[in-house]
């Protein structure tokens, strides 16, 4: 599933997911109701969005895209609702929002998971009236007729359970559900991918486009794509840059797709598990520090900040490298290969996003280990 970057719109793959995801879209297209697009951060949302809205009847109208996340509520309100003059400091003249400028089209919410309560509360409201009250006004200014469109990689009803999301306003939008699954569950597209953006990528640079050996796309398909379609692309524009036309082999594509087995998987080989297991992208930058010598900063800092791994996938990063010094986050930075004094900025970045584990519990089975060790007898 891609975007051609020209512009034109499509999804490519091969795979019965991909069929399958065809079949949503023109199911979707044919109504005008509301759709829930999921799945992880860069397998494509936006492209099944997009290709919804021009395949439906409103495709001669704007489609208009707002990320949530990147926005602070404040600004989102007025992006999408507009605002009034004298409405807030720089509101110099009234402004429509995006919901007043895509008339009979399609208003596309990325990260609709990541509201705030409040702006959960005033979508609510929108969805039940379809009218616009521009931010500073005291009346509804305009009702318009739009058709959303919203996505998520957030798990809502997890959401809903722990009280940050809303269960009416997840029902008001959950009416046609599709479900993007990850490239590491539609391997077999990763060929198709992968050629369209080497071709497009050595065009726009103009450079020669190389061959891929049988061993690099082995490489390529054994590769678990944790950031998906979004991480296939930068791969492919990097390996473009660097070919000059020449044969493409597995020691040409980067560290992180060309790597031994997994530590589980080692550990099956030797017969402490009944079956190999398939890694997860937890212990696949796990290795990459504990194996190959990379950074946190470099492997699974980006990662984070890019919404590509969860508080969840993070604390578990963190436990693996506790649970290997006994608790000493101390030794936990030279063991995640960062410099001594980047100590503290870790724990502070541990801190701000809820990640950081107490010590004590880590330590505590250490202890027990050492007090049931046969004690050596001095000599």
């Amino acid at each position: 599933m891609s975007v051609v970057p020209n512009s034109e719109v499509q999804l490519l793959g091969q795979s019965n997911a991909v069929q399958t995801i065809l079949s949503d879209v023109d199911c979707a297209a044919r109504s005008g109701a509301k759709v829930l697009i999921t799945g992880e951060t860069g397998v494509g949302k936006e492209v099944v969005a997009r290709l919804i809205h021009l395949r439906s009847a409103r495709a001669a109208g704007r489609l208009v895209t707002v990320n949530c996340a990147g926005l602070p509520d404040s600004l989102l309100e007025s992006e999408l609702f507009g605002h009034v003059r004298g409405s807030f400091t720089g509101a110099y003249r009234d402004k429509p929002g995006l919901l007043e400028m895509a008339p009979n089209g399609t208003v596309f919410l990325d990260e609709v998971g990541e509201m705030s309560t409040r702006m959960q509360v005033v979508l609510l409201r929108f969805l039940e009236t379809g009218e616009i009250q521009r931010v500073g006004a005291d009346r509804s200014h305009i009702r318009v007729n739009v058709r959303l469109i919203t996505a998520t990689n957030r798990d809502l009803p997890k959401e809903i359970a722990a009280g940050n999301f809303r269960e009416d306003l997840f029902f008001r939008l959950n009416v046609i559900r599709m479900h993007i699954p990850p490239l590491r569950e539609r391997i077999e597209d990763v060929p198709l991918l992968f050629d369209h953006y080497l071709d497009y990528y050595c065009q726009q640079h103009r450079v020669a486009r190389p061959q891929v050996s049988p061993g690099a796309l082995d490489a390529l398909m054994a590769y678990r794509w944790p950031g998906n379609i979004r991480e296939l692309r930068n791969v492919a524009e990097r390996l473009a840059l660097k070919s000059s036309g020449q044969v493409l082999r597995p020691g040409d594509l980067p560290t992180e797709v060309v790597k031994p087995a997994d530590r589980f998987e080692a550990a099956a080989a030797e017969g402490a598990a009944a079956a190999p297991s398939t890694s997860s992208p937890v212990e696949d930058l796990t290795g990459r520090m504990l194996r190959h010598g990379e950074s946190f900063w470099s492997v699974v800092h980006p990662l984070f900040m890019a919404r590509d791994l969860t508080r969840d996938d993070l604390r578990r990063i963190i436990e693996i490298g506790l649970e290997n010094t006994n608790g000493n986050y101390r030794l936990l930075v030279a063991l995640y290969n960062m410099p001594n004094e980047d100590y503290k900025r870790f724990l502070g970045f541990l801190r701000k996003h809820n990640c950081h584990l107490p010590f004590q519990r880590f330590r505590t089975i250490a202890s027990r280990a050492q007090q049931t060790r046969p004690v050596a007898a001095a000599g």
